[in-house]
């Protein structure tokens, strides 16, 4: 026992030090100079109060519309068995992996300035509620799906035997199974909606931004670091109480018993299938209609991709596959290294999650206050990276863990195996499936990371999502159709990754995060 005591220690050392000094400690100097600043003075201005007051909104009321929209269709695809069904319960994970500037130029695409739809919403706030909806719906859909698919069949079975309407039938037995499904992704959806950056900073313009981007200008811009303190501080908070409010909710509503499910049953009339085809065509609409747009906006300015193969792209290109590819051998080394310390510790478990619940605004900003020195290193960039995808593999490889059945190594043991060819011989090929998940969704985190790149990036570490960024900032028909035809090469990047998460088995269970430069996302 104390040998496995002290292998497990000095795996955890690895991630332990990492996690200090990426999080822990740049989250600390934060915490520090929040403080030192912070006061209700400080929302006397109001515009601030506008900005903190928009973030909440916002946040609640994307949480709203996925409530009302995400239930009705996951009842749907809990109960009726069509074709297709299996593939779009899997499609339900590509916005998760989709770069955050693929989804906001899909809207743009769709509800901008010459959009598709015929619709300007630009300078509205309905474009930052759309993006929203199009990463958090199908989290909701998913967990309200996995919620309804509990509930036991001959509970349900005995309410409409003793006369209760199915109407009746879903508020006391059906809608109860579902609730701590939805409840915790609601949480999450609050969490991404809040601290999200990049669709807030192309999508919400100057009127509709959020906390998180108003960080950025004051440092990036202002040099106020004094503000931009507090209020990353005031995010911490929320962000912190929201986390606090999910792991209670996961405690008090999780059940372990063991249902028997409701089995699918098969459209038989025309109301079943009007329900089903507009069940299908709310999701196509809010999910499905972005990614077509970018790939449509791309494919009509076909005519000039090759005047796209330019300086900046080619840099683009060489430093986001770079990037990426350094980024997944961190994460795959810490990822590793933490999953298989934290065996049963609820603490090391908890601390995979910590990068998922700073924002890496605030991440990216603590890094800058506690080493200045080091800001325009490229290691503090790759670092931070690392800090974003690792979770992910981490998360992926302990489900693989969970699952495997503990008599098998006990057996190797008994056998006379030692530790370490118990782990090659036994434990290693049934982790490798989980392990290309992970790595995958820490090369989707990656190669769509935006907001901890514009805070720590040099010119000559221009990446596709900065150069995006930049072709938007430009006037002029030209740099908008040369976003479109980059952001199709990032979905193109995304969808590999989907084939690679899907061909390893899909989610990692309970997680979503992605293009959000820090957002786990499926869950």
């Amino acid at each position: 026992m104390k040998q496995f005591d002290a292998r497990r220690l000095a795996l955890a050392g690895l991630p332990l030090l990492f996690l200090s000094a990426l999080a822990l400690a740049p989250l600390a100097r934060l915490l520090a100079e929040g403080g030192l600043r912070i006061s209700p003075g400080l929302f006397a201005d109001g515009y601030l109060r506008w900005r903190l007051g928009w973030s909440l909104l916002q946040a609640a009321v994307s949480c709203l519309l996925c409530l009302f929209i995400g239930v009705p269709l996951a009842w749907l695809l809990a109960r009726y068995r069509f074709p297709g069904r299996g593939l779009l319960l899997r499609l339900l994970i590509l916005p998760f992996v989709m770069p955050t500037l693929v989804a906001a130029m899909g809207v743009l695409a769709l509800f901008g300035p010459q959009g598709a739809a015929g619709v300007n919403l630009q300078d509205t706030p309905w474009l930052l509620l759309y993006g929203n909806l199009f990463f958090n719906l199908p989290l909701v859909v998913r967990a309200a799906c996995d919620g309804f698919s509990q509930v036991p069949a001959s509970r349900l079975a005995a309410a409409r035997t003793l006369g209760a309407t199915r109407w009746r039938a879903f508020w006391r037995v059906e809608w109860p199974a579902a609730l701590p499904w939805l409840m915790s992704s609601l949480c999450l959806v609050f969490l991404y909606c809040f601290s999200g950056f990049g669709l807030a900073l192309i999508l919400g313009g100057q009127r509709y931004a959020t906390l998180e981007v108003e960080i950025y200008t004051l440092v990036a811009y202002e040099l106020n670091l004094a503000d931009a303190g507090a209020l990353a501080l005031l995010v911490l908070l929320v962000c912190g109480t929201i986390a606090a409010v999910y792991a209670a909710l996961a405690r008090r509503l999780a059940t372990s018993a063991k249902v028997e499910p409701l089995p699918l049953q098969p459209v038989r009339n025309w109301r079943e299938r009007l329900a089903l085809l507009a069940g299908l065509a709310v999701l196509l609409l809010f999910a499905g209609l972005p990614l077509l747009a970018v790939l449509w906006r791309g494919l009509a300015a076909a005519g000039s991709w090759l005047a796209l193969w330019d300086e900046d792209t080619r840099l683009a290109l060489f430093n986001s596959a770079r990037f990426t590819a350094l980024t997944v051998l961190a994460a795959g080394a810490l990822g590793l290294c933490h999953a298989l310390a934290a065996g049963r510790s609820l603490a090391l478990r908890a601390l995979i999650f910590l990068p998922f619940v700073a924002s890496p605004v605030c991440v990216a900003f603590g890094l800058l206050l506690l080493y200045p020195q080091w800001s325009a290193a490229l290691a503090l960039l790759l670092a931070a990276y690392a800090l974003l995808a690792y979770p992910f593999v981490s998360k992926a490889l302990l489900s693989a863990l969970d699952g495997q059945p503990p008599h098998w190594a006990q057996a190797a043991r008994s056998l006379g195996a030692g530790p370490w060819r118990v782990f090659r011989r036994v434990q290693w090929p049934l982790l490798q499936p989980a392990l290309r998940r992970g790595l995958a969704f820490a090369a989707a985190t990656a190669v769509g990371e935006f907001a901890v790149t514009l805070f720590l990036s040099r010119p000559e570490w221009l990446t596709l999502t900065t150069l995006i960024y930049q072709r938007l900032g430009r006037p002029g028909a030209a740099n908008m159709d040369a976003a479109m035809q980059l952001s199709c090469l990032l979905m193109l990047l995304a969808l590999l990754a989907f084939w690679i998460i899907e061909s390893s088995g899909g989610a990692p269970a309970g997680h979503k995060e992605g293009g959000h430069a820090g957002a786990a996302k499926s869950e």
